[in-house]
């Protein structure tokens, strides 16, 4: 059983599931809408789901709120402002909270940026994905370069100084010089984050049904090697898998994520995390994913399943997680946040590092370069760990 001494650090991650088109790439849940969203009543159940977990969190603080979707930015200021006013009220937030937003960079939502900066979001995440108007086109998204460079711009007049740009490479028929185009285009906006990743094919998806042609692995490591290049010349440093940050902006919340820390789960589909010191234990939970369903569900039935995470799962999970940091963890990390002895976890590392995959010194368990390149295969050495 776990020993919990120091409970992680807690979240809070909040799904809007609407969209006004479902792109053939995404796995999310993520729902089109025919009327008007209903906003109204959706808050009213965000905040019933947080008053509904109070109870197994009472005392803790909130260290970032992440607004995720779906697109979130298709909801009011208003709406915006009375959940997160809603969340202040009935749980302490630290006093630098990151909270992040999800935009797309549709017309629509750009003339909300001022408004959503004035209600409390700090951090903007801009949905680029690509600047070239073919790409987009394939990728199924609305909007086009111009809006794209025009919604970066907006967000910095509204007073956003801390802005994610997401772009995507690999992309169908996309040449070196076309991904390595948007790249450059995205570091003139001078963003504080990056957010530059593979395409993939996920099941459930358009894409994963007729998929497109998409470069071969030699060509993307590559792409990505020049990408990387590019970026670090121009101070984005690398500090997860698809991460990029200027300074000290890395995005606080995904951070958490990846060090394995605690998440409340609000909204149709979200998955959260939960460590229990009373229990001595770790669980995840998910919501109800249809929105209507979840809506009108009772306040203490919008949860569909919890299940208790096992050593073994805590291990695997934890790997899972804290490997995709660039400059790996300390082994204390391990123990506060599973709960679980750092001996477990030392043969395996021992092994791991024999196959050049991981280096261990002064208790910081790293990823080699070949580790990080083939990272699949170096988490898998933890996947039986007992």
């Amino acid at each position: 059983m776990p020993e919990f001494s120091l409970l992680p650090p807690l979240a809070i991650y909040v799904h809007t599931p609407w969209c006004v088109k479902k792109c053939p790439y995404c796995d999310f849940n993520s729902h089109t809408f025919d009327n008007a969203i209903p906003e109204k009543k959706y808050v009213s159940a965000l905040l019933e789901d947080l008053e509904q977990i109070l109870p197994e969190i009472w005392g803790r603080r909130i260290t970032s709120i992440f607004i995720g979707g779906g697109t979130p930015s298709l909801f009011s200021a208003e709406s915006i402002d009375n959940l997160l006013s809603g969340i202040r009220a009935r749980i302490q937030c630290i006093a630098d909270i990151e909270i992040t937003l999800e935009a797309n960079p549709g017309t629509v939502e750009q003339n909300k940026f001022n408004e959503f900066y004035h209600a409390g979001i700090n951090r903007l995440s801009i949905g680029i994905q690509s600047f070239d108007n073919e790409k987009l086109l394939s990728l199924g998204r609305i909007h086009d370069s111009k809006e794209a460079h025009t919604a970066i711009e907006t967000a910095q007049h509204a007073g956003f100084n801390n802005i994610n740009l997401d772009l995507m490479f690999g992309l169908p028929q996309q040449t070196i010089e076309q991904g390595i185009n948007d790249l450059q285009q995205a570091i003139e906006h001078k963003p504080a984050h990056i957010s530059w990743y593979q395409l993939t094919i996920e099941p459930n998806t358009l894409f994963y049904n007729h998929p497109p042609a998409t470069p071969d692995d030699d060509y993307i490591f590559e792409l990505q090697q020049a990408g990387q290049s590019l970026l670090n010349n121009h101070s984005y440093h690398q500090y997860e898998i698809s991460a990029y940050a200027k300074n000290k902006n890395q995005c606080q919340h995904n951070l958490n994520y990846w060090q394995f820390g605690d998440y409340i789960a609000l909204g149709a589909g979200a998955h959260g995390k939960i460590t229990r010191a009373d229990q001595q234990s770790v669980y995840r939970y998910w919501k109800i994913r249809q929105p209507q369903a979840y809506m009108n569900a009772p306040a203490n039935e919008r949860t569909s399943d919890t299940q208790t995470i096992s050593n073994n799962d805590l291990v695997y999970e934890f790997m899972l997680n804290a490997l995709r940091l660039k400059n790996g963890f300390d082994v204390s990390l391990f123990e506060t946040h599973t709960g679980l002895s750092k001996d477990i976890i030392l043969e395996t590392c021992q092994q791991a590092q024999d196959n050049d995959l991981l280096t261990v010194q002064n208790n910081l368990i790293k990823p080699t370069e070949l580790g990080y390149r083939f990272l699949n295969d170096l988490i898998n050495h933890f996947a039986n760990d007992q």
